[in-house]
């Protein structure tokens, strides 16, 4: 029931996005298989749905979990294999959730700002996507949406998505006199989606 949901959604929300002129650019970075860990910009409610619409393969995406607690939405968030997580707190089972997609060998939708952006730009990063980077050895992939605030109220073309390459844990040099090892690269992967 699931699958057959999350296509059916995003077959509905492809023509929407379409209509408005949505552009897609660095489909060809996605990798085609295995698992992957989507680090993501947040900037309207429309994000999740512009990024999954993007992707060739099925996205889990991690969502706050007041998101849950409305009627017949919540369902339907589980059913499509979105999952909540507790903000401002270290969420164990959220962590073990997205470990358990990835071992999977599935994609992973993280906003890694925690909440969205009111001013459009780049917010300070949380560092729990490095954790689960870490644990499960799976490679970021950077992606920008911009022109989703306000969508249905956008000029057509002004819409889209970038997707940047691959990035992987044991090909970043972290400088020596960092503290907060994790948040810097939190912020790092922030940094590289503010900029492709």
């Amino acid at each position: 029931m699931g699958g057959l949901l999350y296509i059916f959604a995003k077959a509905i929300f492809s023509l929407i996005l379409k209509i408005k002129g949505y552009k897609i650019v660095g489909q060809e970075n996605v990798p085609t298989e295995g698992p992957v860990i989507i680090a993501c910009n947040h900037i309207s409610l429309w994000d999740p749905i512009i990024v999954g619409c993007s992707l060739p393969r099925q996205v889990c995406f991690m969502a706050k979990e007041e998101l849950f607690r409305i009627p017949v939405l919540g369902k339907m968030f589980t059913w499509i294999g979105t999952f909540p997580v507790k903000r401002g707190q270290a969420d164990i089972g959220a962590i073990k959730k997205s470990l358990a997609i990835l071992k999977a060998g599935k994609v992973l939708g993280i906003f890694p700002e925690g909440t969205r952006s009111k001013s459009g730009g780049i917010q300070e990063a949380m560092s729990g996507i490095v954790l689960i980077m870490e644990k499960s050895k799976a490679p970021i992939l950077p992606l920008k949406v911009y022109g989703s605030n306000r969508l249905l109220q956008q000029k057509k073309g002004n819409i889209g998505i970038i997707i940047g390459k691959p990035i992987y844990a044991h090909k970043v040099a972290v400088p020596e006199n960092v503290e907060d090892r994790r948040s810097w690269l939190a912020n790092m992967i922030m940094n590289i989606v503010s900029e492709i």
